[in-house]
């Protein structure tokens, strides 16, 4: 008899731990499964982030955009002269004009048609759409990346000076509601500290000539 009560105690405390051993493993699983999706959620934003929030994107743009578990969604697309790009499922989407955001949450919601809780990712791996231009007397001719608040001093210092610069004359050409522009820079007194004015933010399309 004390055979049988012992055998009980042992099978009904090898089920215990079973189950707790059970247990154990389907909060770790459910932790873990959390843990990736918060990483995920992160990752998006982070990923969406790699530009100033307020960029907004424009023609010749490089995007790459991705759906998670979806790898035929996911692919790096130039946006086109008229501003769009082309998606599987989803055709043409107009993607000038909308921050990487705004365009992510676009996405998104078209997406939702054909995919349960799509999470999209857009990242701008390509800002050509803004783009200043430097010309005459520098050693580097031709269009440069426009950075976040660049400055006239700023591009100067990237596109440089030939020998024959006449760096108080330069002056940058910018279109305004269709008018043309002439701002005078004197590169000697701004490095000096005078006339800051002059040192002013460029915009898309300005033109620095150095004469």
């Amino acid at each position: 008899m004390k055979k049988v009560i012992h055998l009980a105690v042992l099978l009904w405390m090898g089920f215990f731990t079973s189950a707790m051993l059970s247990q154990t493993q389907q909060a770790a699983t459910t932790a873990s499964k959390s843990e990736n999706s918060n990483s995920a959620k992160s990752g998006d934003e982070v990923q969406a982030s790699n530009v100033a929030p307020d960029y907004v994107i424009g023609a010749d743009d490089t995007l790459h955009i991705s759906v998670w578990k979806e790898p035929d969604l996911t692919e790096t697309l130039p946006v086109r002269p008229d501003g769009k790009i082309s998606m599987p499922l989803l055709n043409d989407i107009t993607a000038s004009g909308l921050t990487p955001l705004q365009l992510r949450d676009e996405i998104t919601d078209r997406l939702k048609k054909y995919i349960a809780d799509p999470r999209v990712t857009v990242v701008v791996t390509g800002m050509n759409s803004r783009r200043v231009f430097a010309t005459g007397e520098v050693l580097h001719t031709g269009p440069m990346t426009l950075l976040p608040h660049m400055t006239v001093l700023q591009a100067l210092a990237q596109a440089g000076f030939t020998q024959f610069a006449n760096p108080k004359a330069i002056y940058l050409l910018r279109i305004d509601h269709g008018k043309q522009q002439k701002i005078p820079f004197n590169y000697k007194e701004v490095v000096k500290g005078n006339h800051p004015e002059q040192n002013i933010e460029l915009k898309p399309g300005d033109t620095i000539v150095v004469p």
